[in-house]
């Protein structure tokens, strides 16, 4: 026989075999095409078994979008997260053209251009994620999806990198033609719309919140952990509980309702409901609106038909929403207390307790003692509520006659309601809260003040400053402020802008002089003097406060404490101090000629004076200490400088807006922030000039690459109030500089101070907050707010 006929029957017999092993694998793979139950699983789950059939390194499945613009597939980038690649219908990438042409193609190198431009013109391979993951791609065969009836395109295969390094043979071209025929067919039958069973979390799918296989493998997961799904939805798939719920009103036909931590307690519609109740029958009023009684349920068609709230609210009109098992739990702890409050219960609880009869209010502070005891428990747990909502002051605030005593909470500076007591309590209240601060319960027409310690009555270690106030109709308000506890803020912590840290530092490390911090009431004053304090207090330095009341607590500070029935006042105090040999002298407030005058006095004798003002801003405390009589070369001398401070609300971090200003409020902005700098030599000169150069500063500060700014907006979410959560400092550090020391000794007008200290780098509040606004701590409106001007 002809060795060269001999050599091409082998070859064929070879080829032959090799189309038959081929095909026996390719059989195999089409049956488990036909048992999978949609496309995801074909992308995600048969992956391997075509890379074996094909013997390369990857396999991508790409399916057409209903736009049918772009090719989607999906990748796994965890045990249960995925990643979509979507691909232009285009010339742009190699899947992209192939779904374009309808052509298959088989690459020996995607990196050869000459081989791509041979295929077809513009034919590009896209080299960005071999450039992300570091793995280079070589051969590459890619074939279109096409519709057996219509041949519409329906998707794309893709198989990446022969596995011996050579371009796919011929034989894997036909395979790939008999694949394409299968898939096609599996294609059309999973495009039908599938007979789905709906289910609460269906709206998650829907959404494109969760894949269909994401959402199957989490119900096992909790089938199998003998977990609720919505835990393991929220912890293993993190998806948030605003898209769970969005998915149950979809579900229920019914409006979501979140947690807010901001949620008045409807004392009124719980008094006849237990915690023990709620927990069982999972429903629980939250408030009597203009629409209706609105009832937060996790099943609501279940509560409706059972019509018990209907028993127990006979003339209200039900409106119902609901919510996710998370957040009904939050709020019946909100309303009730958790397990175990050392509280006493809810307030809820305690005032369903308390059974009285209305009266005309103006009986005696005589009450059973049964119910004594439960207003003892009541009072402990409105205190309790507010240290851990983080509010400033409890205002206690009965009404004449049959009226109910109101209760609301100060806080971020904003009051918002709390509960309602009935009018037959409110002189045992009263009563109660003198008590415990040891004022006289008999003396109702004069004001009076005192302190709680309130480790004496529950479990918290804190402070509380008591004020009571006889106001009309024979009733008493009280406001009690929980006195900040705990260790002082670090001195770089305080939201200090850089510039004027760095300034501040300067002149608080000085060995002697005179330096204030001034604002209205609950403008931090006191946290920002303590904070310095922490800054000075060193083993090697004797420092004597005289506060009133003691607040924060430092080890290593004498502390003391004015008593002015006592006879100890803020003078006594000071000329006490002069006496005890001190460093830093720490005054907490200068409101007298005396005081004020020891204080110069202290300063100029080698010790360094702290104290506090109420003032509005730094160049206007000046004026006001001069107005005092102080001599202006001593206090001149004296003054190392002058920080006022306000505070405003901070954005919340969890829900702000991010958000690209145009150009119109950048100017707004640029406008309010100059017009405090008229006055200044600079600008009098060259306006337009002082304009730009204030804002080149800014983009070097906060613009992006391309140069534009980012603001945020308030948006509100159950972690907050209205888009708000906390609080910022807003600071006006004022030198006393050798200009600002002559305007002084010149007795010289706010204006001119104000001038002469911007020209030596001072910030106003308002430039300050503008700042913390282009920093994306607060907006302009917040910072409007707290300054005057």
């Amino acid at each position: 026989m002809n060795p060269a006929a001999s050599g091409k029957h082998e070859s064929g017999h070879q080829d032959t075999g090799a189309r038959l092993d081929f095909s026996k694998k390719l059989q195999a793979v089409t049956n488990k095409i036909h048992a999978t139950a949609n496309l995801d699983e074909i992308m995600l789950d048969l992956g391997m078994e075509f890379c074996d059939l094909f013997d390369c390194d990857r396999f991508t499945l790409y399916a057409v979008n209903p736009e049918n613009d772009h090719i989607v597939s999906k990748v796994k980038t965890g045990l249960t997260t995925f990643r979509e690649l979507r691909l232009s219908i285009s010339p742009s990438s190699i899947a992209g053209f192939v779904a374009m042409s309808r052509k298959t193609l088989n690459i020996a190198d995607a990196y050869d251009e000459d081989e791509l431009r041979r295929l077809a013109p513009g034919l590009h391979f896209q080299r960005g994620v071999d450039q992300r993951t570091g793995y280079r791609t070589h051969q590459m065969l890619v074939a279109p999806l096409l519709s057996v009836q219509s041949n519409d395109l329906l998707g794309v295969i893709q198989f990446i990198n022969n596995r011996q390094g050579v371009a796919f043979s011929a034989i894997a071209e036909e395979g790939v033609r008999d694949l394409c025929e299968t898939l096609s067919v599996a294609f059309s039958q999973r495009l039908k719309p599938p007979q789905t069973v709906r289910t609460k979390y269906a709206g998650l799918v829907h959404d494109a919140v969760l894949a269909a296989p994401e959402l199957e493998l989490a119900t096992r997961s909790a089938r199998k952990k003998n977990l609720d799904i919505e835990d393991v939805l929220l912890h293993e798939f993190q998806v948030r509980a605003a898209a769970i719920g969005a998915s149950l009103a979809k579900f229920f036909a019914t409006p979501y309702e979140p947690y807010k931590a901001q949620r008045v307690k409807p004392a009124e519609l719980l008094k006849n409901l237990k915690a023990q109740y709620v927990e069982e029958n999972q429903w629980l009023p939250l408030e009597d609106s203009a629409d209706g009684l609105v009832v937060m349920a996790l099943d609501p068609e279940r509560i409706h038909a059972s019509r018990v709230v209907n028993q127990i609210f006979p003339k209200a009109k039900v409106v119902y929403r609901v919510t996710t098992r998370e957040e009904f739990r939050r709020t019946a702890e909100q309303f009730f207390g958790a397990a175990g409050d050392a509280g006493g219960g809810s307030v809820g609880e305690l005032l369903s307790g308390m059974e009285h009869e209305e009266d005309e209010g103006e009986g005696s502070y005589e009450v059973p003692a049964a119910v004594e005891n439960e207003l003892v428990k009541l009072l402990n747990k409105i205190i309790m509520d507010a240290y851990r909502q983080g509010v400033s002051d409890i205002h206690i605030e009965p009404l004449p006659g049959k009226g109910k005593t109101a209760i609301r909470f100060r806080k971020d500076g904003t009051l918002v309601p709390y509960i309602d007591i009935p009018a037959s309590y409110r002189n045992a209240l009263v009563a109660r809260v003198k008590i415990m601060c040891d004022l006289d319960i008999s003396e109702r027409r004069k004001p009076q003040d005192g302190k709680i310690k309130f480790k004496k009555y529950g479990p918290l270690d804190i402070e509380l400053r008591v004020a009571t106030i006889p106001s009309s109709g024979g009733v008493e308000d009280i406001v009690m402020r929980i006195l900040a506890a705990g260790e002082p803020i670090a001195l770089d912590k305080l939201g200090v802008l850089p510039f004027n840290l760095e300034r501040l530092r300067t002149a608080i490390e000085k060995p002697y002089g005179l330096f204030f911090v001034c604002g209205p009431t609950g403008s931090g004053k006191t946290t920002t003097l303590h904070s310095v304090l922490s800054h000075l207090n060193t083993p090697d330095t004797k420092i004597w406060t005289a506060e009133d009341p003691v607040e924060i607590t430092q080890k290593g500070l004498r502390q003391v404490q004015v008593n002015r029935k006592a006879g100890l006042d803020f003078a006594t105090v000071m000329r006490a101090f002069l006496r005890a040999d001190p460093d830093v002298i720490m005054v907490g407030e200068m409101r007298d000629k005396e005081t004020v005058g020891m204080g110069i006095e202290a300063s100029l004798t080698g010790h360094l004076v702290l104290a506090t003002l109420h003032t509005n801003s730094a160049p206007e405390s000046i004026v006001r200490l001069l107005d005092m009589g102080m001599d202006p070369f001593n206090f001149a001398d004296a003054l190392l400088g002058i920080l006022a401070q306000r505070l405003a609300k901070r954005l919340c971090g969890s829900c702000k807006l991010a958000y690209h200003p145009d150009v119109a409020e950048v100017n707004l902005l640029l406008a309010e922030y100059c017009s405090e700098l008229l006055a200044t030599d600079a600008f009098i000169a060259d306006p337009d000039a002082s304009r730009a150069q204030v804002l080149a500063g800014w983009r070097a500060r906060y613009a992006n690459a391309d140069g534009k700014f980012t603001l945020y907006r308030a948006v509100g979410c159950a972690e907050c109030n209205k888009g708000y959560r906390g609080r910022v400092g807003l600071h006006e550090l004022m030198l006393g500089t050798d200009k600002v020391k002559k305007l002084l000794q010149e007795h010289s007008r706010v204006a001119a101070l104000l001038a002469a200290a911007l020209e030596d780098g001072m910030l106003t509040l308002k430039m300050d907050g503008i700042e913390k606004v282009l920093s994306g701590i607060t907006d302009i409106s917040m910072v409007r707010q707290v300054c005057i001007k």
